[in-house]
């Protein structure tokens, strides 16, 4: 077969799959569109509360474990030497569990922004790739997430002197640009890294979905997910 052959013939597959997938997305109404993104929104949010906002949720899982920022983390071996290995367990074991106290009071402003989603909002969502689902809960409710989550961090990390000690040696080596300033203080950089886990496992939930619609346990999510 000719290299002019296979190119042509390369681009009338694609061609053909294009068409279908958007018979498949105009086969369904948008009200089973919208109610099926909303689904998909409610269910990787639930999976992602539900696996963080626990005892053990963050600590226990190396993928959105909290450990010290940068440098900071390179001096977590030498508090070790010089003995103290157990303020360095407790700074991130309290950092741990900041996360998992504030992630676990996630699930009413995930429900309020699966509230707001508008149509416009669910195609773009259907159409905007793999990860849309998860982009969309961080454009709506990071603000909301960072004013629920840094009190209740703060009530965490107030319990633990070592605190202060992290902001001065944290606003140093952010001063010599050896951290980023966003992480020299210790309840902003929890709160973040609780919204990093928290939307790091939605995003696994939102690829399993798309990856395997037939297995979503839903025929809604099955009909709309499975027509993209």
């Amino acid at each position: 077969m000719s290299r002019f052959l296979k190119s042509a013939c390369a681009l009338l597959f694609s061609l053909t799959a294009t068409l279908a997938q958007a018979g498949g997305l105009d086969a369904i109404s948008a009200g089973d569109a919208s109610a099926g993104v909303k689904e998909a929104l409610a269910k990787g949010a639930d999976y992602a509360v539900s696996s963080l906002g626990k005892n053990g949720g963050f600590l226990g899982n190396d993928k959105v474990k909290i450990r010290l920022p940068g440098y900071l983390d390179k001096a977590d071996s030498a508090l070790r030497m010089f003995g103290m290995g157990k303020q360095a367990d407790e700074l991130v074991e309290t950092m741990n569990h900041a996360a998992e106290n504030a992630v676990a009071e996630a699930r009413p402003v995930l429900a309020e922004s699966i509230k707001k989603m508008s149509v416009k909002d669910a195609k773009e969502i259907l159409t905007g790739g793999q990860d849309s689902v998860t982009q969309y809960f961080r454009r709506t409710s990071t603000d909301q997430l960072t004013a629920r989550f840094k009190p209740i961090v703060k009530a965490e990390t107030d319990k633990l002197k070592l605190a202060d000690q992290y902001n001065r040696f944290a606003g140093k080596a952010a001063g010599a640009g050896l951290i980023d300033k966003n992480n020299a203080d210790l309840d902003s950089y929890v709160t973040q890294k609780a919204m990093d886990g928290l939307f790091l496992m939605i995003a696994e939930e939102e690829k399993k979905l798309r990856a395997n619609p037939l297995g979503a346990g839903s025929e809604l999510l099955k009909n709309v997910f499975g027509a993209l």
